[in-house]
């Protein structure tokens, strides 16, 4: 089989192409540059697809044995990807710019591509194990056996289309020490190399600053629930639905409790806090819904919010007319939970699992 192995720059891609092309494929590596700032240096784990983890994925390539191309990818990235991230924040709503680049670039613009140039299939060094156990013998995306690292959540968004032609050679390794391992045993440069964190394009890890550099300011009220002014902000951009720390309120609580933001309205550049309580649902409702099988009202299901949260008990009160691969829009999802969760934020993303079979993807729109 011929086959795209996309390589950061880390061990766990590097691991992946070398796995790959041990099986016996033909594997050409490609490097997705996404940055538009050639001099892009990494900060500390910070931050990937920088100059050094170029020249470390070509390293990579060398040692394994085979081609190795760079693909300008920024233009799509920064379109795709970093666009949505601050068009999300200014409508008040909390993305996450990793489901997005894997479902805009890494299994869409990627693949696209792998397609024209004859490839058979995607191989990365995601964190989630592919079988055959779907409807009909479909291939279905599962859980990796390393929970702690498992990627099934940021990758639920690329639909079974896109399953069907993908490689994920680590889903089976139950921890990362073994990757590690691997990649030294195989002379591979970037068996110590330190894993990247937070959001690529915000290297300094300040998302507030990074959004207000891009956004502006645009001050408002900050509102209790009782609708009293308790202070001002410098733009909605800056909170998120559950957000406890960094409010800028200086009066407490008539309770003393802590406060946390319950709403974000950008037409009116309103934020209201609240306590604890405020936040908590039963429901969810979401739009944009991928599915990998057939949905139905009633089906006992695992809903998960977070990439690193927990999966909650919940059912199905509600499921699209159609089934498909491709998103449907419109409030098309409503997922009752078997006990309350709180910080549901506009914008994230909820997948569905049956065991740590992966069932569908959708994103929220609100709490119910």
């Amino acid at each position: 089989m011929k086959v795209l192995a996309a390589m950061s720059g880390g061990v766990d891609s590097a691991v992946a192409a070398a796995r790959a092309a041990e099986a016996g494929h033909e594997v050409v590596g490609v490097h997705m540059a996404l940055s538009k700032n050639r001099d892009q240096r990494r900060t500390g784990s910070r931050g990937c697809c920088t100059v050094e983890d170029a020249s470390d994925a070509r390293r990579a390539a060398d040692r394994i044995g085979i081609p190795y191309y760079v693909w300008d990818l920024s233009d799509d990235f920064h379109d795709l990807v970093v666009e949505d991230f601050l068009s999300e924040y200014a409508a008040g709503r909390t993305p996450n710019p990793c489901v997005r680049c894997n479902e805009r670039i890494k299994f869409a613009s990627l693949m696209e591509r792998a397609t024209l140039l004859g490839f058979d299939a995607v191989c990365t060094g995601h964190y989630a194990s592919i079988r055959t156990d779907g409807p009909a013998g479909t291939p279905s995306l599962h859980r990796s056996r390393n929970m702690a690292k498992d990627q099934s959540y940021v990758l639920a968004v690329m639909g079974p289309e896109a399953v069907g032609r993908s490689l994920f050679p680590l889903g089976e390794y139950e921890t990362k020490d073994e990757v590690r391992e691997e990649a030294r045993k195989r002379g591979l440069g970037v068996s110590t190399k330190p894993d990247s964190y937070d959001i690529c394009f915000v290297a300094d890890g300040d998302t507030r600053g990074f959004l207000e550099r891009n956004l502006g300011a645009d001050p408002g009220e900050i509102l209790d629930d009782s609708g009293a002014v308790i202070g001002t902000h410098r733009g909605t951009h800056g909170f998120t639905i559950g957000q406890r720390k960094g409010l800028g309120i200086q009066q407490p609580a008539a309770d003393g409790a802590p406060r946390y933001v319950v709403d974000i309205d950008p037409s009116s550049r309103q934020v209201v806090v609240g306590a604890a309580e405020l936040l908590s649902t039963r429901e969810l409702i979401a739009t944009d819904v991928v599915s990998f099988e057939p949905l139905s009202a009633g089906r006992e299901v695992r809903a998960q919010i977070r990439a690193h949260g927990e999966a909650t008990p919940a059912r199905i009160l509600e499921a699209p007319e159609s089934s498909a691969a491709k998103p449907a829009h419109g409030p098309s999802l409503r997922v009752g939970l078997e006990t309350p969760i709180r910080g549901v934020a506009p914008g994230q993303t909820l997948v569905l699992y049956d065991g740590d079979r992966v069932i569908a993807a959708a994103t929220l729109e609100r709490r119910a």
